[in-house]
């Protein structure tokens, strides 16, 4: 029997999945299905924007756009048309329904299950030959694909790219997304990690030579080597960011902006205001590095 087994929505970038419809299949095929779908939302990015994969008895279809992907699975003898039709209406509904700011500020995995009511009732509807004819036009659908058919992904292709033999391809999907790539680095970004590091490194130096004063003089302030010290950190902690993928990653840059200049604003009495100046700027200089070196967008389409 022809029909739409499963669908899923997940995020480009990361392979983050947002939403899934819920089903019961025990199938030993269709779960081996799934474990390609896992695999495809990680790399959906180095895919052209609509494709097909064949597996097994089934047939895995997926489109993405604006930074979003949608799969279904459905049976071989599913007309391809309308399994497009499928995912163009899925496409449509969750645009409407929630905001690009939202969709890329989500942590947890399916974040939008909610979206899963809709996934179930479009299903029923593609799986019921007499309720859907009347409610789709196929005529724009058949033209577009006749005119840019589907990018037709193997097996082998999918393996390749995963980095594994098949029998590997049952490994589980562990964590939230996967480590993202970030642009090469520029010469002004290797010359703000150069003064960062300089300015930690002063910190430091500092902040031990405040222990060895408090070790001679009782009367000195031992909140001067915690503010040195959390200087220190602060500037290792934004190379961090700058060298590395995290989750709100401009957001703690500036939260490490901030403690910099906090600390150098409670160390005002031990600098002089051209230090000051100096650690602050450096500071501000590679806050704006790390905002300018993004993750690696999505590769240009290819076989289209």
């Amino acid at each position: 029997m022809s029909m739409v087994v499963f669908a899923s929505v997940v995020r480009v970038k990361d392979g983050l999945p947002l939403s899934a419809s819920t089903d019961y299949e025990q199938d030993a095929e269709l779960q081996e299905t799934k474990r390609h779908i896992k695999t495809l939302s990680k790399k959906l990015g180095q895919f052209p924007d609509r494709c097909s994969l064949k597996s097994g008895p089934y047939n895995v279809n997926f489109t993405s756009s604006l930074g979003v992907g949608y799969l279904m699975v459905c049976t071989a003898s599913y007309p391809n048309v309308l399994a497009f039709c499928f995912l163009d209406e899925l496409q449509r509904e969750f645009i409407v329904a929630y905001e690009p700011k939202r969709i890329g500020s989500a942590v947890r995995p399916y974040s939008f299950i909610e979206f899963d009511t809709f996934i179930q009732k479009t299903k029923q509807r593609y799986n019921n030959p007499r309720s859907l004819s009347t409610k789709i036009n196929l005529s724009d659908m058949q033209t577009e694909i006749r005119l840019r058919p589907p990018y037709a992904l193997s097996l082998d292709e999918l393996q390749a790219l995963n980095g594994c033999s098949r029998k590997d391809s049952s490994a589980k999907y562990n964590g939230i997304a996967p480590t993202q790539l970030l642009e090469p680095v520029s010469l002004p970004g290797v010359v703000s990690c150069v003064l960062t590091v300089l300015c930690g490194g002063l910190n430091l130096l500092r902040g031990v030579h405040a222990i060895e004063s408090i070790l001679q003089n009782d009367g000195e302030d031992f909140n001067y080597v915690i503010a040195f010290f959390l200087g220190t950190a602060a500037c290792i902690y934004q190379c961090c960011l700058f060298a590395n993928f995290s989750v709100w990653r401009s957001g703690k840059s500036f939260l490490a902006f901030a403690l910099i200049c906090l600390c150098n604003m409670y160390l005002y009495e031990l600098r002089n205001v051209w230090q000051i100046l100096f650690h602050v700027a450096v500071a501000a200089f590679m806050t704006f590095q790390i905002r300018l070196r993004q993750p690696i967008g999505k590769a240009p389409d290819y076989n289209v």
